[in-house]
């Protein structure tokens, strides 16, 4: 009896820890696409839990659109341009935007998109850490067209929370960049 007194007085002094702050499960749909059947110079597949609409930004020009996934708070910016001779600057432009967040970013990692079938060329940039845009990329024919887009999620930047949320859209900015075609 005497030793059952122990062990009880002294589980009573072992202290208290507090349980680490956990993330909520964020549960993903099944991944299904469709055609974005829109008036614009280019076309591409988009997944069927996005919303395409035009940009709402100020300088917004005609093809410039946002692309939104309302249930993981994302929004992939699209801005469009017809090229005028200013090919080099535009990709030059899309890498400096893309390595202005290197403040933020442990890594940018560079990927050559190229599809010859479709005449669309590009570049994909991944940027890692707790940056506010971890997807961006550029796409052109090299003569005619230039497609820019950038992934942002609208929470603080936490590589530890947002983490699930990019790895489940990567795949679809994947396989809009693979289906884009010029109109």
């Amino acid at each position: 009896m005497i030793s059952i007194i122990l062990a009880v007085l002294a589980s009573c002094q072992k202290e208290y820890t507090p349980k680490p702050r956990g993330y909520f499960r964020i549960d993903f749909p099944e991944k299904s696409y469709h055609q974005l059947d829109q008036d614009l110079p280019y076309s591409f597949e988009i997944a069927d839990y996005s919303q395409a609409r035009p940009s709402s930004a100020a300088i917004a020009d005609s093809g410039w659109m946002t692309i939104s996934t309302p249930a993981n708070k994302t929004d992939l910016h699209l801005s469009y341009a017809q090229l005028n001779d200013d090919l080099n600057k535009r990709m030059e432009e899309s890498r400096r935007l893309a390595y202005d967040h290197s403040i933020k970013a442990d890594a940018i990692e560079e990927r050559v998109f190229v599809n010859p079938d479709r005449n669309v060329y590009g570049t994909i940039y991944y940027i890692e850490g707790n940056a506010a845009s971890p997807i961006q990329f550029y796409l052109t024919d090299s003569t005619r067209h230039f497609l820019r887009g950038a992934l942002y999620i609208r929470e603080i930047p936490n590589i530890d929370s947002i983490r699930p949320v990019i790895d489940f859209l990567r795949p679809d900015i994947i396989h809009l960049i693979e289906t884009t075609s010029w109109n």
